[in-house]
């Protein structure tokens, strides 16, 4: 494939007055969403998943990768003004960020942010567009064995790297799973688990179970923890650009930020949050004056929120080229194209590359857009903090009722929209993690299919799974990840297994 060319036609397609409009809501709202604590981008593509599908596939991706981008910008802001991370990403930020901010400096460290971020963004997407045509290359070698296996590999990280222990990961999981076979099986046609309501007959519709979980089940578990409060907010002060100094301590954390960023971000439940601590342990160790970091060092937010936005564009390598979310974000962008009966994997480079090239073209715009919106606009955007949390998360749980019982106006969805709700504050409450439920709910179906599909190429030889080079080498590493991640939680606890 001509990369540049593809581009080109990318930028064709992102270019259109329609879609640039669609661009500059999606970074807007991502903006704002990410500067409220607590809303991340999984719950605003989950909330606006109902309302989006009528509009054209591609503009609503474009507006999809504009919330992902925008949000991870705003996050930085609640991060280095109020000590709270709007998303899991940025916690790290708030290390140095605040510090700087209390010191009179929170103008610098959010522009270093907002700079670290476009720049991250600029390289992860270009990137992006380099490798993503080359990995469909390597997806196209991959049998139904082998798809099988990828999702062990997905299933295993997403339980051992997220949550607290293993077994919490895995017992998520398996609720995902678990709701991912309501229905009818495909192959039989048999219900299962319907007890007899019609209505479940097609299954618990994944946009269903994605606002339960992250906007009714963050809104009770909010609404059960009133020691959730929100920190002094501090005012913004200082030159609202960085000083010479500022920019020679920050380009090479943007660019080292965002070469540790991309590939984390492209592995199976890499996420943000590893690659952003792994930066700023780099940063540390070679600056001139490590003393400074925790006090208010600049470095120490430059290179996390480059490798945070860096991240997100590699988040996108596995969702577009084999289908396999690595976030719950991405699980949630996997469920918009089902949505639209798009099946993301090798054969969408073909079969929707305006969509794909136009996605990723518009990230680049957007990133532009980002930039100007959040260097001179910061002191609007902070405004948005002093919204009551009662009135947000009401509006949120309301808003997530209408738009379920707009899709198919069953009042079967709305008790069950409550219903997973209360069971995704119960989780919380309890410290399990979501992203493994959802990647169950969305995995779980696929996996049991490309399972079938093996074992009826091989008439029934289960040594298919070993035999084959990529499958076994997979499920060696799932479980190499599983041992290794159990070992570690034992460790942490002094030789006493976790009891979850």
């Amino acid at each position: 494939m001509d990369v540049l060319g593809n581009l080109a036609h990318g930028f064709a397609v992102a270019l259109t007055p329609t879609n640039l409009m669609w661009s500059l809501v999606g970074v807007t709202l991502g903006t704002a969403i990410g500067i409220l604590p607590g809303i991340g981008p999984a719950l605003t593509i989950a909330l606006l998943l109902p309302v989006t599908y009528k509009i054209d596939p591609t503009s609503a991706f474009i507006i999809f990768g504009g919330l992902y981008y925008g949000a991870m910008y705003g996050c930085s802001t609640t991060s280095i003004l109020i000590n709270t991370p709007g998303e899991t990403g940025s916690i790290v930020t708030t290390i140095d960020g605040n510090k700087m901010a209390r010191a009179g400096r929170g103008a610098a460290a959010l522009a270093t942010s907002a700079i670290g971020s476009f720049v991250a963004g600029i390289i992860g997407t270009l990137l992006l567009a380099a490798l993503a045509p080359e990995v469909v290359k390597l997806a196209l070698l991959f049998g139904p064995a082998d798809y099988f296996a990828l999702m062990v590999v997905a299933f295993a990280a997403v339980s051992s790297l997220l949550g607290s222990s293993v077994l919490r990961g895995l017992v998520s999981l398996f609720i995902g799973i678990a709701v991912g076979l309501v229905g009818i099986d495909q192959q039989t046609g048999q219900s299962r688990f319907t007890f007899g309501v019609l209505e479940l007959q097609d299954g618990l519709g994944v946009v269903l179970v994605a606002v339960a979980l992250f906007a009714v089940g963050e809104a009770l578990y909010l609404a059960s923890r009133p020691d959730l409060r929100r920190e002094e907010l501090v005012p913004v002060k200082g030159r609202a650009f960085m000083t010479r100094e500022d920019w020679a301590r920050s380009w090479r954390p943007w660019l080292r930020g965002a070469a540790i960023g991309f590939p984390f971000g492209a592995l199976p439940a890499g996420g943000t949050e590893l690659p952003t601590f792994i930066s700023y342990k780099v940063e540390k160790s070679l600056a001139r004056n490590p003393d400074e970091f925790g006090k208010g060092a600049i470095e120490g937010v430059a290179g996390p929120e480059a490798a945070n936005n860096a991240a997100v564009a590699g988040v996108l390598v596995p969702l577009l080229t084999f289908g396999l979310p690595t976030s719950s974000t991405a699980a949630i962008m996997l469920a918009a194209f089902q949505q639209y009966g798009i099946q993301p994997g090798p054969l969408l480079f073909t079969s929707n590359s305006a969509l794909v090239w136009g996605l990723i073209a518009s990230l680049l715009i957007g990133n532009a857009m980002l930039l100007v919106l959040n260097l001179p606009l910061v002191g609007l955007w902070v405004r948005l903090l002093f919204i009551p949390q009662p009135w947000l998360y009401g509006g949120i749980a309301v808003f997530a009722m209408l738009g379920v019982y707009g899709i198919n106006r069953s009042l079967v969805d709305v008790a069950a929209l409550i219903a997973i709700g209360l069971l995704g504050a119960m989780l919380r409450r309890l410290d399990y993690p979501i992203a493994p439920v959802i990647v169950g709910l969305i995995l779980g179906p696929m996996s049991e299919i490309q399972f079938r599909r093996a074992v009826q190429i091989s008439q029934g030889d289960l040594s298919v799974f070993a035999t084959r080079p990529i499958s076994g080498t997979l499920l060696v590493v799932a479980a190499l990840m599983l041992a290794g991640a159990m070992a570690a939680h034992w460790r942490g606890r002094g030789t006493v297994p976790a009891q979850g």
